[in-house]
């Protein structure tokens, strides 16, 4: 079995070395060619990941894209804003589309599309396609400590099958299921979610504060899940209520080191700057306010998350207004 992973962040290294305990071969595809060099030389990433973290034997760094595209399965492991590009060189470098996971999040800038979406206008009828989602930090994967992670696939039989073919990975437990919108949007919404988490951490307003945020976090990904088609399990599994308390309070994650950042009084900027790194919640916090906005949904987290980023709202005054929202019953669906 050949598998390729395009896409040399951290994400992308990672599931390269977790698949190469299953493939005969793996490709990992970098766009940047300094980038190929440095891995056939040196055999790490220390740009992303540990430098002690060396990248097996079976690993190989092709030059050319279409290598690729003869192979198994292809791990796209890009930002979502290059999902589309991906899809659509894809199309013109070969007549076999191979199998295909994604693991971006987020809902695509101008378009608002899910990344389900993006694959059914590229690869019109194309279903032999899953989402590789759910709560976990590349670098823990690199090192191969236990993760469980969800394969959700508009056909059941498609993550089921490539759940089993996979299920060998050590300490990498895959979990199949076919609600692909709801898996894309949990795993979208907690992104943001992070972020005022991590403002809250940053201005010290404590534990309580911080399981009252995370509590109500749910309540709006929830929301969100249903108002868009997903099913109202998912919102208690991996890529629900799982990533949602990982990215919530784990030290690695990148979207709740930018709330902590902007509780410091740092600008949106800078903070993207210095992280090196992609904080999915930035982009995504506007795309799912105007969401919100447009299906009538109250979100208040993500709402001040959103002014505090691209309205550049104080902070203070956001978590003031927060907490003296008009008191409400705590359930979906309660009229009280």
């Amino acid at each position: 079995m050949q598998i390729a992973v395009l896409g040399a962040g951290s994400w992308g290294s990672a599931l390269a070395i977790a698949m190469s305990h299953v493939a005969d071969s793996v490709l990992l595809w970098s766009h940047k060619l300094e980038q190929v060099d440095y891995f056939q030389l040196h055999r790490n990433n220390p740009s992303y990941l540990p430098a002690e973290i060396i990248f097996p034997a079976n690993i190989s760094f092709p030059i050319h894209f279409n290598e690729c595209c003869e192979t198994d399965l292809l791990i796209i492991a890009t930002p979502l804003n290059a999902v589309r590009e991906i899809l659509q060189q894809l199309k013109q470098s070969s007549g076999r589309v191979p199998d295909i996971f994604l693991v971006s999040k987020g809902f695509e800038a101008n378009t608002g599309l899910l990344p389900h979406q993006i694959v059914a206008q590229e690869l019109v009828g194309f279903n032999r396609y899953g989402l590789l989602i759910g709560p976990s930090f590349a670098k823990e994967v690199a090192f191969g400590l236990p993760t469980a992670i969800t394969l959700a696939a508009p056909e059941l039989e498609f993550a089921v099958s490539w759940m089993n073919r996979l299920q060998n990975i050590p300490n990498f437990r895959i979990y199949a299921h076919d609600d692909v919108i709801g898996s894309e949007v949990g795993s979208a919404v907690k992104n943001v979610l992070a972020i005022a988490v991590g403002i809250a951490d940053g201005l010290s307003l404590g534990y309580n504060a911080r399981a009252a945020l995370i509590t109500r976090s749910l309540n709006e990904l929830a929301s969100l899940v249903l108002a868009l088609g997903g099913r109202r399990e998912t919102i208690y599994g991996l890529t629900g209520i799982g990533d949602l308390i990982l990215t919530c309070t784990g030290d690695l994650s990148r979207n709740r080191k930018v709330g902590q950042e902007l509780a410091l009084g740092k600008s949106i900027d800078d903070i993207v700057t210095s992280l090196g790194h992609v904080a999915e919640g930035v982009s995504t916090a506007r795309e799912i306010y105007l969401k919100a906005q447009a299906l009538e949904i109250d979100m208040p987290i993500v709402a001040c998350v959103y002014r505090i980023i691209y309205q550049e709202a104080n902070i203070l005054q956001e978590v003031s207004q927060l907490l003296s929202r008009q008191p409400k019953s705590e359930f979906i669906g309660d009229n009280a």
